[in-house]
Formats: C-alpha cells, structure tokens, sequence
C-alpha cells in the first residue's frame, strides 16, 4: 500500500462476516450487515499533545479491532477497499491468544 495516514488515524480494512447463521440458513450479501471487525493496515505516527509531545497509538499494524457501525470513511485505495478512522473510533483490539486458549 502506497498510502501513510498522518496524525492519529488508522487505515483498517474490514473482515467479512460469517456467510451463514449458527442454524445454518445462508445469508443473501443484501441482507448482510456492514462487519464491524477489521484488520488495521496502516497507522500515523500519532497526535500532539499540548505541549507539543508526539503521543504514540495504541494499536499497530495487523491487529484486529472492533469499531462503531458508523465509523472511518470509506475509501478505494490500489483497487481495495479500507476505512479511515481516528483512533479514538476504535473500541478495542481482539486478542487472538485468549481465542486460542478458549478452544484448547
């Protein structure tokens, strides 16, 4: 990807959402509704404070996060689509060892 967000943002691109219900009936893709789980793609170097501190992000490249249904703008980058979002749209970051644990 050809692109760097500035500041506090974060490029994500969505993860699609299961195909079918627990019960198995398959889900057409115009009832399907907008994943709100994403892979975080990029991210700025981060925001100032008011001292003028540079103030890292909390998330970084590759993790999963879960945002607001509404978040980010949609944008076509390379033929793909992402959203653009401030940090403080995400609502946390998925930790794929408590998975791994809950299965084992």
């Amino acid at each position: 990807m050809k692109f760097r967000p500035l500041h506090d943002r974060v490029v994500v691109r969505r993860l699609e959402g299961e195909e079918t219900t627990k019960g198995g009936i398959i889900i057409p893709d115009t009832a399907k509704e907008k994943p709100q789980e994403g892979e975080v793609v990029a991210v700025g170097p981060g925001a100032r404070d008011e001292a003028g501190k540079l103030q890292p992000l909390d998330v970084k490249a590759g993790d999963r996060v879960l945002f607001g249904k509404w978040s980010g703008t949609e944008v076509k980058i390379d033929g793909d689509d992402y959203l653009i979002m401030k940090e403080s749209d995400i609502m946390g970051v998925i930790d794929n060892s408590a998975k791994a644990k809950k299965a084992a």
